[in-house]
């Protein structure tokens, strides 16, 4: 069984102010992460020299496995607090998207095809990275992986980002975690971006540093002088998962122009930016997709002991991982919660 293709959520980075912070500044934080979107970094970039999946000794994809545990490990080394949240049953809405991103899969896969009889590597990794599709079962390796580390698995109805909002709204997070805008349409407060790819990454043919930012939306939309209505507004003109590619010749400085103008008269905006001619349904199902969008209240964020015995068994026993390289993380682990546990906080919360 195949999930939904890799998410691309809403271009809004041209208008987005970001502020830039250290690991230490998130210690002791927990946050929620959208984890479909954590899960597809992993598959589309951690892959072999000429672009193919890490797997284990029956054929089996591992790289999502690779990132979870280490990154994962690396930021409850920093104090960092976690909960992994997945998407439940996509919105009807999204269908022509998932179709369009299952053509674009498809015509990536013969590009790569091509490029691996020419025996070009630099081809081959471009073109494989655009292949990935998430698994039923790399979901729920995903969920045992992050319970044997004692952390929460939260399971959202639809939307994994209307969830991290709910979550963070609810204050039972500091933040949301992902590459994608989407969370802010669902109103999150605060949204933390490269948290799974801090560090020293290659960028053509040097080396950059890549640091988490973090996005306060009431900040953002002071700054742009619009409301949360309006930013879903600005949203669904240049484009969301439900309106792939937004309205013809409509960027988002036009978007915003178009907002101001028009302030909260939605249907005339709609009339100028010529909405009927580039879909056929109203923009309300979208607006109110967005605004409705059905989530878990009833959801557990208790981090529990971690289980060494399982993790062995799902990495090394199950998937080939190193014994040493697991058994180190496990031992480093275990030794930040006796610490922690020595400086009477009690349990690992």
């Amino acid at each position: 069984m195949l999930k939904k293709s890799s998410k691309m959520g809403t271009n809004l980075k041209d208008l987005i102010l970001t502020k830039e912070i250290h690991l230490e500044d998130l210690k002791g934080k927990m946050l929620a992460v959208d984890s479909f979107n954590l899960l597809y970094q992993f598959l589309s970039t951690i892959r072999q020299r000429d672009g193919t999946l890490l797997k284990d000794s029956q054929g089996r994809v591992t790289s999502h496995l690779t990132g979870l545990f280490s990154r994962t490990t690396r930021l409850m080394h920093h104090g960092i607090k976690l909960a992994f949240v997945f998407d439940g049953k996509p919105p009807e809405l999204k269908q022509k998207e998932r179709e369009k991103r299952k053509t674009a899969k498809q015509e990536a896969l013969k590009l790569y095809k091509e490029a691996k009889k020419r025996e070009d590597i630099e081809l081959m990794k471009k073109y494989a990275s655009r292949t990935s599709i998430l698994t039923a079962e790399m979901i729920k390796e995903s969920k045992e992986l992050i319970n044997a580390l004692g952390l929460p698995v939260v399971q959202a109805p639809s939307e994994g980002e209307a969830q991290v909002s709910k979550i963070v709204n609810d204050k039972n997070a500091f933040a949301g975690v992902s590459e994608d805008f989407d969370s802010l349409l669902y109103g999150i407060p605060k949204l933390v971006k490269n948290l799974s790819i801090t560090g020293r990454r290659k960028f053509k043919a040097s080396y950059v540093t890549i640091k988490p930012k973090i996005i306060n939306l009431s900040e953002n939309l002071n700054n742009l002088k619009i409301d949360q209505d309006q930013l879903i507004v600005l949203a669904i003109l240049i484009g969301t998962d439900y309106n792939p590619g937004g309205v013809k010749g409509i960027g988002p400085k036009n978007a915003l122009k178009l907002v101001k103008k028009h302030e909260h008269d939605f249907d005339n905006l709609f009339k100028e930016a010529k909405w009927e001619e580039n879909f056929d349904f109203p923009w309300t199902d979208i607006y109110y997709l967005i605004k409705k969008m059905p989530v878990e209240k009833d959801y557990n964020m208790k981090i529990e002991k971690m289980n060494p015995g399982k993790l062995f068994e799902l990495l090394v026993e199950e998937h080939d991982f190193s014994k040493e390289r697991v058994e180190k993380q496990i031992e480093s682990l275990i030794k930040v919660e006796s610490k922690k546990q020595q400086k009477g906080l009690g349990d690992w919360l």
